[in-house]
């Protein structure tokens, strides 16, 4: 099975409501799609979301790295020679990690299919069964609990609140939400980076002494602020779990050996794809940390690669996996199933994938 072409197109996939973080406001799903072709007919399905606040990936950035740089080196390459293809795609360009991780999804995809299994087998088949949490954006207080009652109607037990956006706010924030949803409810809070050191123990020490039970708090400071996320670590009883600070495998051992955090999240468009995530996976199972998995603003291709990697692999215990259900509709045949909080995969070669509807292909 060789590799023939790549080609590039766009998918637009509508929000069921505005996505809002201490970054940005999202109104719908606007990513690159990959569809690598093959000599002998099988195709392979990728996807990239240009998130330029967190990854300084924007969608002609994507198109240009794959066009102009990789592309170049894969076409021709057979796609049982797995380790070459990952070398060459890391070596192409630097950096440009949502790039990579799309030529990485549908890669792997075709290697499914090539031994006729799916994926999540080949990496290791822990289970074909996950349970996410959901995203409640950050709105006001009143507006954020009515949020979390319709996620719990919905059967989810888990909610992951976006705060990070002003402190003394957060506070009335989460206070509204335990009260909304009671104890039996697992919250977990995401500032984005959106908390100088000092504020995060101050704010951390409050929703403690409050008796909020908050299961994690994740990336509470700046990525490039290790020290300060260390600070914090040691200093509040809350888990810390790095997310915006862990891109590659070796930020991940850096964090791991300074214990600057509690936890890692894996999000392939950070690590550049598969490949590297089971580089983390591999150095969090040597020290005992455990990971999280998470998406950017993603449709279900790349979700459905994230998916399979989580099924894969038992040192993956938390699951952030919620962006097509985010979405209004969802334009790919196959893929994993996603029913709310509960997410299936089946025995299909590869990822699955039958179609994507609505993608507009460059010539």
């Amino acid at each position: 099975m060789k590799i023939t072409d790549i080609k590039l197109g766009h998918i637009s996939v509508p929000l069921r409501k505005p996505f809002k973080t201490a970054l940005r406001t999202v109104h719908s799903v606007e990513d690159v799609v990959v569809r690598i072709e093959t000599d002998t007919g099988h195709v392979g399905y990728g996807e990239a979301p240009p998130t330029g606040a967190i990854t300084g990936d924007t969608a002609g950035a994507i198109i240009g790295a794959i066009e102009d740089h990789i592309k170049k080196q894969l076409v021709g390459m057979n796609i049982e020679n797995m380790e070459e293809i990952m070398l060459k795609l890391d070596k192409s360009i630097v950096k440009n990690t949502s790039a990579k991780a799309a030529v990485d999804i549908a890669v792997y995809d075709l290697y499914g299919q090539l031994y006729k299994a799916p994926v999540y087998k080949l990496l290791g088949g822990y289970r074909k069964e996950i349970v996410t949490d959901i995203t409640i954006s950050v709105n006001d207080p009143e507006e954020m609990a009515r949020d979390s009652i319709e996620a719990i109607n919905r059967g989810y037990r888990t909610l992951k609140i976006k705060v990070g956006m002003d402190s003394s706010l957060d506070l009335k924030r989460m206070k509204a939400i335990r009260a909304a949803v009671g104890y039996d409810i697992d919250l977990r809070i995401d500032a984005n980076q959106g908390w100088t050191p000092k504020e995060a123990i101050h704010i951390l020490r409050k929703m403690e002494d409050a008796g909020l039970n908050i299961e994690l708090v994740e990336q509470p400071v700046p990525g490039h602020d290790i020290e300060g996320l260390k600070l914090v670590t040691d200093n509040v009883s809350i888990p810390v779990l790095a997310d915006e600070s862990v891109f590659s495998p070796r930020d991940a051992m850096t964090i791991i050996q300074m214990r600057a955090a509690d936890l890692v999240n894996i999000k392939l468009m950070k690590t550049g794809g598969i490949h590297n995530a089971l580089k983390i996976c591999s150095a969090a199972e040597i020290y005992g940390i455990e990971c999280m998995i998470g998406c950017m603003l993603e449709a279900k291709i790349s979700v459905t690669a994230a998916v399979h990697l989580a099924a894969a692999k038992s040192i993956i215990t938390k699951i952030d996996l919620d962006g097509p259900i985010l979405c209004r509709e969802d334009p790919v045949d196959g893929g994993a199933i996603f029913e709310d909080y509960r997410i299936t995969l089946t025995d299909a070669p590869g990822f699955g994938f039958k179609e994507i509807h609505g993608v507009t292909y460059r010539e």
